[in-house]
């Protein structure tokens, strides 16, 4: 049988941290996988001291996050495959564009470069960062009530207060910024070749019931991607919101993401042989 994967390396998303990935970590570990799963700079630190002192944040941007990935990757024995949620999906493109990575999944991924809709639940979820221009070199945060909205309207009140608890801290409002401007920046670092016929297999997982980035954002991802004759997969996952990592039946998701990599990393690596 040839060659699979033996590293998965996870990226996390905004206004999150590694700790978003734990069950996701545990459960490809029993699998018998090596998973690394890297903070964004400068998020790598106690998350209770992130909340009570993010200034370190103020102006990390989204090349600082970029390019902190292939040192990483690059050292590995092997290509890992890589996934990523919401902005560390739009991450997860950018690096398979750039030539890492055996495989790619990106799950409510966040627009990269090209992708034109923007759904009014996307623009009420990242109001709090992109009303005032100042945030473009701040810190951002969501309080309960946006969190909720964003990350978890399908789940009760009560499990949406317990997993702002854990997980929510807040981020670079550069690197929102600098996603929202996209298509508006001939320089955009969110840029994609999406005729790039030598990048590896990408998987674009979506929430049916995502507000943060409505399956209409990364079907529209899909159909771009699809201009490349490299694989190029898409898959909405109904009645999910955009905390599809976290959320009751993640389980589903996780096994779904790395059965699908394993199959496409095996095939392509048969192919070669």
């Amino acid at each position: 049988m040839p060659d699979t994967p033996d590293t998965i390396v996870l990226i996390h998303g905004l206004w999150m941290t590694p700790l978003s990935w734990e069950n996701w970590v545990d459960r490809y570990s029993q699998r018998g996988y090596k998973v690394l799963a890297p903070a964004w700079p400068g998020m790598d630190g106690d998350i209770d001291e992130l909340r009570r002192d993010p200034s370190a944040l103020a102006d990390i941007g989204t090349a600082d996050i970029i390019d902190h990935y292939p040192t990483l990757i690059q050292a590995l024995d092997s290509p890992p495959i890589i996934m990523g949620h919401s902005f560390g999906g739009a991450f997860t493109e950018i690096l398979l564009d750039h030539g890492l990575g055996a495989a790619g999944v990106a799950i409510d991924a966040a627009a990269v470069k090209g992708i034109t809709k923007l759904p009014l639940s996307t623009l009420r979820s990242a109001w709090s960062g992109l009303k005032n221009p100042a945030n473009r070199h701040e810190p951002i945060s969501l309080n309960a009530s946006q969190f909720q909205y964003a990350f978890a309207n399908t789940l009760s009140e009560d499990d949406s207060l317990k997993a702002f608890a854990r997980y929510a801290v807040p981020s670079p409002g550069r690197v929102l910024f600098e996603g929202a401007l996209a298509n508006f920046n001939a320089k955009s670092p969110f840029a994609v070749d999406f005729k790039n016929n030598d990048r590896a297999p990408l998987l674009l997982i979506a929430g049916g019931d995502d507000h943060l980035v409505p399956a209409s954002v990364d079907r529209q991802t899909f159909k771009r991607q699809s201009h490349s004759a490299a694989v190029t997969e898409f898959k909405v996952f109904p009645g999910r919101a955009h905390f599809t990592i976290g959320q009751d039946g993640w389980e589903e998701v996780a096994d779904f993401a790395l059965d699908w990599a394993i199959e496409h990393t095996t095939a392509k690596a048969a192919a070669a042989s």
